[in-house]
């Protein structure tokens, strides 16, 4: 949710942001005639909530004068006229607070749809009109070394790492197996980025991998994303697509210490993502699937400090990257391409050598206090309670890492070289090819 202040001081902003989403810019007026509507209720709520007060601050003394005297005519009749008007007033009270209550309901859910203000530094434009901001590494020239490079489907097939064949049968399209070592890779994955992220400070954490409608509202994923969201309807609860949404809501409608920012977490779980709209693209591998383990990076900050720390989230990212001897490049991701709650997102896309392109493999993103307000997250600066701004970013998303090393690093027999940072975790230096 965003500052309703934006919306009464700056609409322009909010009509500018949803302009360079290429959103609907109309929700501005019907926020701002629902604001007006409902502050008005609001106020004659309040002023006849008041005279009522004011009512029975009289019916009060004149029940005990009618009580001390009963026969007293006139303080009868008068206490009469003013019972009958309180229960005139009473009604109207409950007209007054039911209507203020309802307006406020549907500001709440017109705010729900509209997206977060996006930075004016991202660049405008839909999925393609990204903008490279740096790139990393030499892509290999394989036939210069005299071979023609396998995809990861055949190199894990070689190896006995990945069986997608038999997952399709256990549980259909875009599902897969990590056998023996592709097993032991993802293993080794989490370990070496689990061992990066708390060497910086941040706190390791199992989340649970099922959530309220709450969790997933207040992080924005039942908007623009719900297409993509698994819902388990008997139990009105939902399966996360990110370990972004149970690390956020951990701390909702609570005071965070501004001593503990920026608190930092890193989280390992099983995602679930439907890949609705995707039919008929990547059906090759695992690079989209439905179900996929991530290791995310998620951290809680001031506003004023969300800009750097974001840029430090992706330093971390490329960090990995390096470590794992992999050519990518780093895209400032255009607006009409980001997620609800993002301002600004930064992807990392590795080279994949069989389709001569750059892929995604990691991201990050500066919620700031989208989130945050959603989900009741705060903080005290000099006294005065203010929302938190919330960051993410992938660290290791194991089936798009694992396609992206077993294409690089591949010898010409099938086999795959291990990375120097990585084997330690693996106690490989290389993958054989299966007898």
């Amino acid at each position: 949710m965003i500052d309703p202040h934006v919306l009464r001081d700056d609409p322009d902003r909010l009509r500018d942001s949803a302009r360079r989403r290429g959103e609907d810019e109309s929700i501005v007026d019907t926020l701002i005639d629902l604001d007006v509507a409902k502050r008005t209720a609001q106020q004659a709520y309040d002023e006849i909530r008041a005279r009522q007060k004011a009512l029975s601050k009289k019916i009060g003394p004149l029940q005990g004068q009618a009580r001390k005297d009963p026969d007293n005519l006139d303080t009868q009749r008068e206490l009469a006229e003013l019972m009958s008007a309180a229960g005139a007033m009473s009604d109207e009270v409950k007209a007054a607070d039911a209507r203020a209550a309802g307006l406020s309901a549907e500001l709440n859910q017109a705010w729900l749809s509209v997206s977060n203000v996006v930075d004016p530094r991202s660049p405008v434009g839909g999925e393609d009109d990204f903008v490279v901001v740096s790139t990393h590494g030499q892509p290999r020239d394989f036939n210069a070394e005299g071979f023609i490079a396998k995809d990861h489907l055949e190199l894990g097939q070689l190896l006995g790492a990945i069986d997608v064949e038999r997952a399709a049968k256990v549980s259909g399209s875009r599902f897969y197996f990590l056998t023996g070592v592709g097993a032991l890779l993802e293993l080794a994955l989490l370990n070496l980025a689990i061992a990066q992220a708390t060497k910086h400070g941040f706190i390791p954490v199992v989340p649970p991998v099922i959530v309220n409608p709450q969790a997933m509202e207040g992080t924005g994923f039942l908007g623009q994303a719900a297409d993509n969201v698994y819902q388990i309807s008997e139990e009105d609860s939902y399966l996360v697509g990110t370990a972004e949404v149970p690390l956020a809501a951990m701390h909702s409608q609570e005071i965070i210490d501004a001593g503990h920012l920026p608190l930092r977490y890193v989280g390992w779980s099983t995602c679930f993502r439907r890949e609705a709209g995707s039919h008929g693209k990547d059906t090759r591998g695992i690079i989209r699937v439905h179900q996929f383990d991530k290791v995310e990076m998620f951290v809680f900050t001031t506003l004023e400090q969300a800009d750097a720390e974001h840029q430090r989230l992706l330093a971390w990212e490329q960090e990995f990257m390096d470590t794992l001897e992999i050519p990518y490049r780093v895209i400032d991701v255009a607006t009409g391409d980001l997620g609800a709650s993002a301002a600004r997102k930064f992807d990392i896309e590795a080279w994949i050598p069989t389709q001569e392109t750059y892929r995604e493999v990691t991201s990050t993103s500066n919620t700031t206090q989208f989130q945050a307000r959603r989900l009741g997250i705060r903080t005290k600066i000099d006294g005065a309670t203010t929302p938190v701004a919330t960051l993410n970013g992938t660290l290791c998303a194991m089936p798009r890492m694992i396609v992206a090393l077993l294409e690089n690093h591949q010898q010409p027999d099938g086999s795959v070289e291990v990375p120097k940072a990585l084997r330690p975790y693996l106690g490989l230096d290389l993958l054989p090819v299966r007898p």
